[in-house]
């Protein structure tokens, strides 16, 4: 079967949606006080730590990864990065005017902000964008030094978590660990060109 090609209305609905899932995932989480890895959980952390609102730091921080998405994949792609970025900061910022949260069982508030991010990563992805991150740098770092991105991505991870338990209460951490680890599970589980060919 011949690949379908996204129409620019696909790739505009798949990024929309992915905002949509990514914001209401950031939503839960800061709403619980979880923290995550990847360029997420260093915005979180600094958040916390500085008292600034997390869309504005989020913002901040993808913006230096933009040269390098547009280095090594293109202007097409860090446009879309750039787009994807600030409308996720945007609805961040937006979302506790229209959604107001009480309480929520925490393993459910892990499993449902690890789910939705993970589906929101997978949209983004699939439709030519990202939000941004730190595994642009370690895929750089691969081709330059050879230390394989994957290991990168997981020793950055544990920094962050690392740093987070100084923060937050260990039960806190153990539920954003809970989070993080479907997050990644959805990932590799659904994120295989073999079970999907649009591009």
């Amino acid at each position: 079967m011949d690949a379908q090609h996204h129409s620019p209305l696909d790739d505009a609905q798949g990024i929309a949606f992915g905002v949509t899932m990514a914001a209401f995932g950031i939503h839960v989480l800061t709403h619980m006080g979880f923290v995550t890895g990847q360029t997420t959980g260093i915005a979180v952390l600094l958040a916390h730590v500085t008292g600034l609102p997390f869309p504005a730091v989020y913002f901040t921080i993808t913006l230096p990864f933009l040269g390098l998405a547009w280095r090594r994949m293109g202007a097409r792609f860090a446009l879309k990065t750039l787009v994807t970025t600030a409308a996720l900061s945007l609805m961040v910022a937006l979302l506790p005017r229209w959604v107001d949260l009480g309480r929520i069982e925490p393993a459910f508030a892990a499993i449902l902000f690890g789910l939705m991010f993970g589906i929101a990563a997978l949209a983004a992805i699939r439709h030519g964008g990202s939000f941004g991150g730190l595994s642009i740098l370690w895929i750089e770092l691969q081709d330059r030094t050879g230390f394989r991105a994957g290991t990168a991505q997981l020793l950055s991870d544990a920094v962050i978590f690392g740093l987070a338990a100084f923060i937050v209460p260990l039960e806190t951490l153990a539920y954003s660990f809970l989070g993080a680890a479907v997050f990644s599970l959805f990932l590799a589980i659904n994120h295989r060109r073999d079970r999907y060919v649009a591009v």
